[in-house]
């Protein structure tokens, strides 16, 4: 849930107006109640997430990430037909008896209707297919039919599953932290988020048995796909298990540590001195200022010291001064001043 304690983001980013919060998904979403059109659904949320990442550096960008989240987990359930189905009983609408989700379109059949391919590209494309033993997916791909993307919605109707666009979609570090990289990259996936009863999951295409019970053990929860394009899944894995990162799963008080600690390194940069080409004429002069109270300061102190040396000898008196000024006087010249 999004924190407004300090905004209300959904009136003030969405212009929503007072009422329950957080919003059901289709007043998040600014759609009509029970809207069943699967691309009016996506159409609103990439707009909706492409206003709320205005927001996502500044004093807002927590509210910010949080929102996109909250958007990507409606977005994905409205258009995940069994998900849907629940949900719109949950608020109270109701279905006749015979209506069922079963029966659903084949891949090839969707983009026929769709207008992606024609009918005897449908033949053609099932003879490929099979000659090579080929999903259709990639049969429909590789004779460049259509892109990775349609591909990969076709699949999504046909298996009954959500799709979503990865390079849209920020995942939960929280749940990122908690799969190890070996899982991810052996069973090619990316988990996305907790929400609610289901761990949501980002795969090529219906993942194995052994896969949803491990991840059953670590979460607690069942897991419900949905499905990206397979070069999207293996960019999200390059980018968010990169050698050395998350090599192993770790604990969820310990994900919760790593997740805000890049935020406080941001809040707190280490501060670099800057050479001396980089600055104003005054700050050069400024500069040039204090490396000569420096120097001055390290001959007095030097000398005074001296002084105080249990020793008749005039040259063990100057000893200190013979001994700290050059290196002193050598890193303002050659370090500080340049």
């Amino acid at each position: 849930m999004v924190d407004t304690t300090q905004i209300d983001v959904y009136k003030e980013w969405l212009g929503i107006p007072e009422g329950p919060r957080p919003p059901d998904h289709y007043t998040l979403l600014r759609l009509v109640r029970f809207e069943d059109d699967v691309e009016r659904i996506r159409n609103h949320y990439k707009k909706l997430n492409a206003h709320v990442r205005k927001y996502a550096t500044g004093q807002y960008s927590i509210q910010s990430q949080e929102l996109l989240n909250e958007l990507a987990k409606a977005m994905l359930c409205l258009t995940d037909p069994e998900r849907k189905r629940e949900y719109d009983e949950s608020l109270g609408r109701e279905f006749e008896e015979e209506k069922s989700i079963v029966g659903r379109p084949l891949l090839q059949n969707w983009l026929v209707e769709q207008g992606h391919i024609t009918k005897e590209q449908q033949k053609e494309l099932e003879h490929f297919a099979k000659a090579r033993g080929l999903s259709m997916r990639d049969a429909a791909v590789q004779m460049k039919l259509v892109d990775p993307e349609t591909a990969a919605q076709a699949l999504a109707v046909e298996l009954g599953y959500s799709y979503i666009d990865l390079s849209e979609t920020y995942p939960d570090d929280s749940v990122l932290d908690r799969v190890s990289r070996v899982l991810v990259k052996r069973n090619t996936f990316l988990p996305l988020f907790e929400d609610e009863d289901y761990l949501l999951i980002a795969c090529a295409d219906q993942p194995s048995a052994e896969l949803e019970e491990e991840l059953r053990m670590i979460f607690g929860l069942p897991v419900r796909p949905v499905i990206a394009a397979p070069r999207a899944i293996n960019q999200a894995i390059a980018k968010y298990y990169a050698p050395g990162v998350r090599d192993e799963a770790v604990q969820p008080a310990q994900a919760a540590s790593s997740a805000t600690a890049p935020k406080k390194a941001k809040e707190k940069p280490t501060k670099k001195r800057r050479p001396a080409t980089q600055l104003s004429e005054g700050e050069r002069q400024q500069r040039k200022q204090i490396g000569w109270i420096i120097i001055c300061w390290t001959i007095i102190g030097t000398v005074l010291l001296g002084q105080f040396l249990p020793t008749e000898s005039m040259l063990a008196k100057y000893l200190p001064t013979v001994l700290i000024s050059p290196p002193v006087i050598w890193y303002v010249v050659k370090v500080y001043w340049k």
